[in-house]
């Protein structure tokens, strides 16, 4: 009896551990990013995408900078799917989030084009946009002197634009550090790696249109005194030519260095946006922004960790979306 209820239990036993690694490979196996995702599929698209990347910074150094706003946009809208590149075209039905406020002054979009044509060219219908948006911001970072950060691909991309929800997501930068907070905590991001990720704003440029508010008309005294005028000679008000695109780098001693000098910034009170210098002030905020202004390393790790939390918001994958042929339009049915 005993010897039977032994061989009994047994068999249950190893029928429910099959069991469980056949929920395991189901739930997860080839749905799941991965590491060196094409490396049958398509073996060189990591190296293309790269080879891409450096040959268009090489041009146009700018692109660097777009491909991590990019990625930015587009994962923290709901998913890491490519639903920013989606475009408006007669008779589709798509509102491109590209229209939005919040993506007011994002361009080099057609670069995306020229890396996914280099990518069909080598394996059609292979290369998702949405790991194009990943891999090209991973590369940019790169090439900016930040940390080379380990991102995982298999992203599919998505059949619909969420422009509808853009700003809920995409916090503004005049907005409260609470709401910038959960906005970030929302899609994984923690009170540290929100520190981090605004210091890609170490790199690139703001558009006056976003710093009127802290120079007129009276300044903001949050702002160095010195600073705000030199910021008032790049932005007069009223501005003697409103045709002529006018804007501040982020950083003018290391302006297309992705580094800590953003937090020195910040503590010397010249956050160019409010967000910025709502950073340096806030209790939760204000150690990471020190610990990060005294040490470089940190802040790259931190960046980086950060970088592939984001990246990994909510990917399609497996069965789910599609490969676009052109990745600014969903494939036709």
């Amino acid at each position: 009896m005993a010897t039977g209820s032994f061989r009994h239990y047994g068999l249950g036993f190893v029928l429910l551990s099959l069991l469980l690694q056949l929920l395991s490979v189901t739930c997860t196996g080839s749905s799941e990013l991965q590491s060196n995702y094409y490396a049958e599929s398509c073996p060189n698209a990591e190296e293309i995408i790269k080879q891409e990347v450096a040959k268009l910074y090489d041009e146009h150094g700018n692109t660097a900078i777009s491909w991590i706003r990019n990625l930015f946009h587009d994962c923290m809208v709901q998913s890491c799917d490519a639903s920013l590149l989606l475009e408006s075209k007669h008779g589709n039905g798509i509102v491109s989030e590209q229209a939005s406020s919040r993506s007011f002054g994002m361009r080099n979009f057609k670069y995306v084009t020229k890396i996914k044509e280099a990518l069909e060219k080598e394996c059609p219908a292979t290369v998702s946009c949405a790991d194009i948006i990943a891999l090209s911001a991973r590369d940019g970072t790169v090439l900016l002197g930040g940390p080379r950060i380990e991102m995982r691909s298999g992203r599919r991309d998505g059949r619909e634009s969420h422009a509808s929800v853009v700003e809920e997501f995409i916090p503004n930068h005049n907005d409260s550090m609470a709401l910038v907070l959960s906005r970030f905590e929302s899609v994984g991001i923690d009170a540290e790696g929100t520190v981090a990720l605004l210091g890609a704003h170490s790199v690139g440029r703001v558009h006056c249109v976003n710093l009127y508010d802290r120079l007129y008309p009276t300044v903001d005294p949050t702002l160095d005194s010195d600073y705000a005028e030199y910021l008032k000679g790049r932005c007069p008000m009223p501005d003697p030519n409103p045709e002529k695109v006018r804007y501040s780098r982020n950083d003018r001693e290391t302006p297309m260095v992705l580094d800590n000098m953003y937090y020195k910034h910040l503590l010397a009170h010249k956050g160019l946006l409010l967000v910025d210098q709502q950073l340096a002030s806030d209790p939760t905020t204000a150690p990471f922004v020190e610990k990060m202004a005294a040490d470089n390393g940190y802040f790259q790790d931190q960046f980086a960790r950060a970088m592939l939390a984001l990246s990994e918001n909510n990917p399609l994958t497996g069965d789910e979306g599609e490969i676009r042929k052109d990745c600014r339009y969903i494939n036709a049915v």
